[in-house]
């Protein structure tokens, strides 16, 4: 494991790499997005795990959290997919790691993210853990001034067309592996948005859906958060044994 920073627009992006054991002469490697108000602490021990299964992971924290805490009320959706993409780009020139099988897992905000990084990179294993849905407009705007829209809660208690959003654009054009987590009792991403990614998610070689019954948003009793960390583990296993 290795701590890194990564300069990045006048900033910085905190991160870390998780080596398996043994490397290989080519790795799966795994991106981790962590939600808004979060930090990359959310998937160490996810990517601990998932790296003694034999690939490199990598968990960052997005400008705007952790010592970059500051940007909160100014960073965009723009400054935090280039984060992502960033990211993503250093992981790729990590030694060892197979471009052809790299995945990307994100909660909340992180999964809208990830969403959106399938458009920009080639990924064949995309985990999304309540994913979160905003409207198109005001893609530049502060981050934080979303949540003040009066209309987002009602927006994301609606059917939304893929057509209609950027992020489930991107979903009827993936075509690797998906997993959709859903808290059952999640007043924040409501069962709709799940429906609205599943409905985009047509092309895909698979498509898993698991629902942490009595979970709210947060995960914030710890046996759902374990069990959360062992349907990722699990679902990375048996994709990592998969012929390419």
């Amino acid at each position: 494991m290795k701590t890194l920073s990564i300069p990045i627009g006048g900033s910085f992006i905190d991160g870390t790499i998780f080596h398996p054991e043994e490397l290989r002469d080519k790795s799966p490697a795994v991106l981790f997005i962590h939600g808004w108000g979060s930090s990359e602490e959310t998937y160490r021990e996810s990517a601990r795990r998932i790296a003694g299964l034999g690939a490199i992971c990598f968990t960052i924290t997005l400008r705007g959290h952790g010592d970059t805490s500051h940007q909160r009320e100014t960073v965009s959706r723009t400054d935090n997919l280039h984060d992502a993409l960033t990211a993503l780009d250093r992981l790729l020139s990590e030694e060892g790691v197979d471009s052809r099988r790299i995945g990307v897992v994100g909660s909340s905000y992180g999964g809208y993210l990830a969403a959106l990084l399938t458009a920009e990179r080639d990924v064949r294993w995309l985990g999304l853990r309540a994913p979160a849905l905003y409207k198109d407009e005001g893609f530049e705007r502060p981050k934080r001034q979303l949540n003040q829209d009066p209309d987002l809660h009602a927006f994301r208690r609606r059917p939304v067309p893929p057509e209609d959003n950027r992020a489930l654009q991107c979903g009827t054009r993936f075509e690797g592996d998906v997993l959709l987590v859903e808290s059952e009792h999640d007043t924040v991403i409501p069962h709709q948005v799940l429906a609205n990614y599943l409905k985009a998610f047509q092309r895909v070689r698979s498509r898993t859906h698991h629902v942490l019954r009595d979970a709210d948003h947060a995960l914030d009793n710890p046996a759902h958060r374990r069990e959360y960390e062992h349907v990722l583990f699990e679902w990375f296993k048996d994709r990592f044994a998969e012929p390419l």
